[in-house]
């Protein structure tokens, strides 16, 4: 008879893709790692009657998959700002702040669904299948159809298991993949916000951007950005669209003086990113927002600004910045 601590040893190296599906799902890096546990332990409680039918990792993904569509029954969908209004029209007017009761979409760590380092295909596959846009998109997808989306175009299972995960038939299962393509498709996710761009030339607008916000440089920043570049900072309703307006909504709203802001790489969602620190009245950096980054061909195409410091924590982040820490160029 399996023990606890068998069942932890064989389930532990399935654990990050769990929490990777389960965020998929559900668009929260807390979310999932509550539903993940809530995954293993249903997984314990009824180990005793898998038979080995199905892998281990397949039981496993059923039981998650069911876990996630029961925690969505009651839940809102998890939005960013872009996805609930126009863009802001004057950079310079007071800003619309989020209703505390909005369930902002979280960007995840890569360091928590690290894919298998020695196998590049997998890594370039688990990058792709948690782009911030793609979560974002399929918070619009009614609940089955997003199960069936993952299940099917992300770890590619056959239409009979997953008619079998969800007791339907593989013509529903068909039909509702259909449906959440079309939805997808209509979402016009950019290619630029799906591939991987080229290391070398990534770092050297990284280290500027960086430089960019510690130096409180407007003008430089927005030569770094698209014409059409996108900047949004949940809980922050207001966002903006177009390298001018993004300039003047900094140079108005968030830069003060140079070394208010410490720029601490991070990668999130397969993408660059900071951890970013405001100085505050004790002389100290305290955390400000995580910044999550596409970065596409002619520059930055889209920052996601996550202004909750208490996403830090997720991220291995101190709440307050040592003085001996600097900027660094990310590395993956």
């Amino acid at each position: 008879m399996t023990d606890q601590a068998d069942f932890a040893q064989l389930t532990g190296p399935l654990r990050a893709e769990l929490l990777a599906h389960c965020y998929r799902m559900l668009g929260s890096v807390h979310d999932a790692e509550d539903q993940v546990q809530e995954t293993l332990i249903r997984a314990w409680r009824s180990y005793g009657d898998f038979e080995g039918r199905a892998s281990l990792r397949t039981w496993l993904y059923k039981i998650a998959t069911n876990t996630c569509l029961r925690a969505l029954e009651n839940r809102a969908r998890r939005p960013l700002p872009s996805g609930l209004g126009a863009p802001g029209g004057d950079p310079e007017e007071p800003l619309t702040a989020g209703h505390g009761e909005v369930p902002w979409l979280e960007p995840i760590p890569d360091g928590l669904v690290q894919a298998d380092p020695a196998d590049p295909a997998s890594v370039v596959v688990s990058r792709a299948s948690l782009r911030l846009a793609l979560i974002a998109a399929l918070q619009y997808l009614p609940d089955r159809q997003r199960a069936v989306l993952i299940l099917r175009d992300v770890l590619q299972w056959r239409a009979s298991e997953v008619a079998d995960l969800l007791g339907t038939t593989t013509t529903a299962v068909n039909g509702l993949l259909l449906r959440a393509r079309a939805r997808i498709e209509e979402a016009g996710l950019a290619q630029d916000e799906m591939r991987e761009p080229a290391d070398a030339s990534q770092r050297a607008v990284l280290d500027r951007y960086a430089a960019a916000f510690e130096n409180a440089d407007a003008a430089a920043l927005s030569r770094l950005l698209r014409e059409d570049a996108i900047f949004e900072m949940p809980p922050i309703l207001t966002w903006f669209t177009g390298r001018g307006r993004i300039a003047r909504f900094l140079g108005t709203h968030v830069f003060g003086q140079p070394g208010d802001f410490k720029m601490i790489p991070v990668v999130a969602n397969g993408q660059p990113g900071f951890g970013c620190y405001l100085l505050g009245r004790d002389g100290h950096h305290h955390a400000h927002a995580v910044q999550v980054l596409t970065v596409g061909d002619g520059g930055i195409a889209h920052v996601v600004s996550f202004n909750q410091p208490e996403l830090f924590p997720v991220f291995g982040l101190p709440q307050v910045l040592s003085a001996a820490v600097g900027t660094a160029a990310p590395r993956r």
